[in-house]
């Protein structure tokens, strides 16, 4: 198995280089030379299976034997055993035909611990191997950055280094990111939005001299890895009900286009996906460009979705690759467009291709309210408001009754308690791991939206600068 560059221009690489680079050195993202295929009759036998062993089957062919299968085994087997619950991401039943894919078990109550439980394992088997040292970098608008956090706290070779938005993440968001005193584990509070983070992010790594001096890597959805990770959850739902021999449609919330772009994956690899629906709040521009075929910025406005305010969708350059016809270069065109111009456009049978595949909705902070309470008095179960911008999403489907939706749990409700009790009366609890988090002490460091102050910040403490100089 190896990997290509969106943009054309970087080595082809294999999967303990893909891991370790993270963004590509031409500043596209990698992903497989081919998908990985499996029948109908090896997705069958997966049925019954724990999630683990499912993990293993559905991510092996993308290591292309870097990793042993029973090294790889122990390593996914020790992640999610992180995970409260045996099932690791449990369905819930909404109604006849909805159902809601929990994957807020992991350490950190967000859908990113699924990836980075496994990546910060993935990271510590291959660095280890090779003697090395990593610096991590990474940018989050809510729950990447204390998944990260989670997985990287501690480990001997990596230091983390988190940008957030000061002020535009929950109070739980940023307390489990700032509460991780670890040595290796540096948060930043950037005066700018989670775009402002995520090109700061871009520009080291795009710094040659240095990514190479600082010894870069990323744990963003930038990283091949997460994508990888996220896949397996598609079809371990798909599986559980019915798939092959049953319709499947999935809606995601989703601001970064990372995880609906896993199930793009999944569904390239085999598994029979009859639809993607794309959940956007009010900064929405990827329900934009599916109606239009238009991929225009806008100015990001804060709502009950942190997680999802977002205007410029790094992963959606993955999906971009394949509409252009696996073209690095009319990628890069459209993406130096982008950032000439904020916008960019496919053709009307580049979007017809994607149409099949994808459907976009856009849900408002009052459309977010009222599905919460909706369900709760409906069904008794708590959203948090992202799930709600992918159960309203799901409702707006024109799909054939018999087709199963799930929609995609990304965060406890507990994350965003004040807007899950003005919409039900109910405050929901915070695990009891986590019952302390509100008097924590928190360590953080407020840096201006400034490429030069971010990498003096960096390098100043990471321990694979001063071992290289």
């Amino acid at each position: 198995m190896k990997y290509v560059s969106t943009r054309g221009q970087a080595p082809v690489l294999g999967f303990e280089d893909v891991l370790l680079a993270g963004l590509a050195r031409d500043g596209g993202l990698y992903v497989p030379q081919t998908w990985p295929q499996f029948s109908a009759d090896e997705i069958r036998a997966m049925r019954g299976l724990p999630y683990s062993e499912i993990a293993v089957r559905v991510m092996l062919p993308f290591l292309g034997g870097a990793i042993a299968e029973d090294e790889f085994r122990t390593i996914v087997e020790d992640a999610y055993a992180t995970f409260d619950h045996a099932a690791v991401t449990p369905l819930v039943q909404l109604d006849q035909r909805t159902w809601v894919l929990e994957l807020f078990h992991g350490p950190t109550l967000a859908f990113k611990d699924v990836a980075l439980q496994l990546l910060g394992r993935l990271f510590d088997h291959v660095l280890a191997k090779r003697g090395e040292r990593v610096t991590i970098v990474g940018a989050t608008s809510g729950d990447t950055g204390s998944a990260a956090i989670e997985a990287c706290r501690d480990r001997q070779n990596v230091d983390i280094f988190i940008m957030h938005p000061k002020g535009r993440t929950s109070e739980v968001q940023r307390r489990q990111m700032t509460s991780v005193l670890s040595d290796n584990v540096h948060n930043i509070a950037l005066h700018g939005t989670f775009d402002d983070c995520q090109d700061l992010v871009k520009a080291m790594f795009n710094d040659v001299a240095f990514r190479d001096r600082m010894g870069l890597s990323a744990v963003n959805s930038i990283n091949w890895a997460r994508i990888m990770a996220q896949i397996v959850y598609y079809f371990t739902a798909a599986v559980a009900l019915g798939a092959p021999d049953r319709k499947i449609a999935f809606t995601v919330p989703t601001g970064n286009f990372g995880n609906v772009y896993a199930a793009y994956g999944a569904r390239a690899m085999g598994l029979p996906v009859e639809k993607l629906i794309v959940g956007s709040n009010s900064n929405d521009i990827l329900a934009r460009f599916f109606a239009s075929g238009t991929m225009s910025a806008a100015p990001v406005v804060p709502t009950l979705s942190p997680s999802m305010d977002i205007q410029i969708s790094s992963n959606f350059e993955r999906l971009l690759f394949d509409l252009l016809g696996r073209d690095g270069a009319a990628v890069q065109e459209s993406m130096d467009r982008f950032r000439a111009e904020g916008k960019f456009a496919v053709t009307d049978a580049q979007l017809a291709e994607a149409l099949t595949v994808f459907a976009g909705h856009r849900v408002d902070e009052a459309g977010t309210m009222a599905t919460i309470e909706q369900v709760w008095g409906e069904c008794g179960y708590l959203l948090d408001p992202h799930t709600a911008v992918g159960v309203a999403s799901a409702e707006t489907a024109a799909l054939d009754p018999d087709v199963a939706v799930v929609v995609l749990a990304t965060a406890h409700p507990a994350k965003f308690p004040d807007a899950v009790e003005k919409a039900t009366g109910r405050r929901p609890e915070l695990p009891p791991r986590l019952s302390d988090l509100y008097v924590r002490e928190e360590r953080l460091s407020e840096l201006p939206n400034e490429l030069g102050a971010v990498q003096a910040f960096v390098a100043a403490r990471a321990r694979a600068a001063k071992e290289a100089a």
